[in-house]
């Protein structure tokens, strides 16, 4: 085996790298003089290619340790077997990349789209005069090496990670539906609140993994370890904090409390889901639900577009993968509610009207709306004190008043930093 110290790769500079950038910019824009990005076995350790637009480039065998990629474009691009210890790539775009053999151990991919990814193993080989070919590898690591990596928030939608070596790397968060980790070690890998639907962890090794929170809903988990795992909160196919819905007859319940809403509590009669499992139900659309109370319950993933929550209890609710586009959400309590990942486009969220001068703002304290999506959302007066918003997406949104004290707004997009008030 050869190490990386042991390979001859070329070393270029900053200006030399500026220019390859520049030549692959003319190739997209269909300019004179452009010419596909090719670092394969170069040196560009330290390097800075923050924001770079380089889909399809080659960094095949490249060294890029330490390299700062924050906010680059890079999808369909090669790194086969590249070497990206302590790498940054925090928010950067690495759809369909091919990561197979790649180090990433100390990277930080932390928001990162790695949407139908491939981090399978590979190895790559170099001329040797002696032997004919050495197997390279990067100091003292494994294929595929993301030990101590950042994958926090990340996109990770039907990635291919089979074999992946990934202890202690944070996943946090991220989104992994569909995704391959047949056989990977994941010792002690943190994927608390990480949502894993449909991903297939056939013979993958979860020893003293942290799982909490995490969704593991229709998971294939055929021979994988999960000793010493830290699984309290887990939403799998037949346990979450909810009693099951089917216990009682919710779409009977449902309607009798749309008709309670509709006449004015002259008929019908208002519902409790306090603590329900409301996952069964697969969609909900359009329906009047004014002032119902579901603290607790448990909506993930559920089709809510266009329902009406006006001054609901949602306190504590497990809103995550929920499709609330265009719901009427004025006055609701949602403290603590967690609707990572949620659609929110459009949602009303500003404050309810509920006496000639009295308004009603809806509640956010402390809510965690990691990723979520509120796209011209009404958020006027809404109180976010302590929410989390980790890199949701704000394009558009009215956020007049709204109360941001003390909210987490890393990497948020589309928020004028002139509404928040502190």
């Amino acid at each position: 085996m050869a190490t990386a110290s042991e390979v001859v790769r070329r070393r270029i500079s900053q200006q030399e790298l500026d220019a390859i950038c520049a030549r692959h910019d003319r190739l997209w824009q269909a300019r004179p003089g452009g010419a596909r990005a090719v670092f394969a076995w170069m040196d560009l350790s330290g390097l800075n290619l923050k924001g770079r637009s380089l889909a399809d480039a080659d960094f095949s065998a490249a060294c890029l340790i330490g390299a700062d990629l924050t906010g680059a474009r890079l999808d369909n691009a090669a790194f086969f077997g590249a070497d990206m210890q302590d790498a940054i790539l925090i928010d950067a775009s690495l759809r369909r990349a091919d990561l197979r053999g790649a180090c990433l151990r100390g990277a930080d991919l932390s928001g990162a789209d790695l949407f139908e990814a491939d981090l399978r193993e590979g190895a790559i080989a170099a001329a040797d005069k002696s032997v004919g070919f050495r197997v390279v590898e990067a100091q003292g690591r494994n294929p595929t090496q993301a030990q101590g990596a950042s994958l926090a928030g990340a996109n990770l939608q039907r990635s291919r990670l089979s074999g992946i070596a990934a202890q202690s790397a944070d996943f946090s968060d991220a989104i992994m539906k569909d995704c391959k980790l047949v056989r990977a070690n994941l010792k002690s890998a943190n994927f608390r609140g990480a949502d894993l639907a449909g991903a297939d962890m056939s013979g993958a090794d979860l020893t003293g993994a942290d799982l909490r929170d995490a969704v593991l809903v229709g998971v294939t988990a055929a021979m994988w370890r999960t000793d010493g795992a830290q699984m309290e909160g887990a939403l799998t196919d037949g346990r979450s904090s909810g009693a099951p819905v089917a216990h009682l007859p919710a779409a009977d319940m449902l309607h009798e409390h749309a008709i309670w809403c509709e006449t004015g509590g002259g008929e019908g009669r208002p519902s409790v889901f306090d603590d329900v499992d409301l996952r069964a139900l697969g969609s909900i659309t359009g329906l009047n639900l004014t002032a119902l109370s579901a603290k607790r319950a448990v909506f993930y993933g559920l089709n809510m577009e266009g329902v009406q929550l006006q001054g609901a209890h949602l306190e504590g609710a497990d809103l995550r993968s929920t499709n609330l586009r265009r719901a009427d959400l004025r006055g609701a309590r949602l403290t603590g509610a967690r609707l990572n990942g949620a659609d929110l486009r459009e949602a009303q969220l500003g404050p309810l009207m509920i006496g000639p001068e009295r308004l009603l703002p809806a509640d956010l304290t402390g809510a965690s709306l990691r990723a979520a999506d509120l796209s011209g959302a009404d958020i006027r007066r809404a109180v976010l004190v302590r929410a989390d918003l980790t890199r949701a997406i704000l394009h558009g949104v009215q956020a007049r008043h709204a109360d941001f004290a003390e909210a987490t707004l890393t990497g948020v997009r589309g928020l004028e930093r002139d509404e928040v008030s502190a």
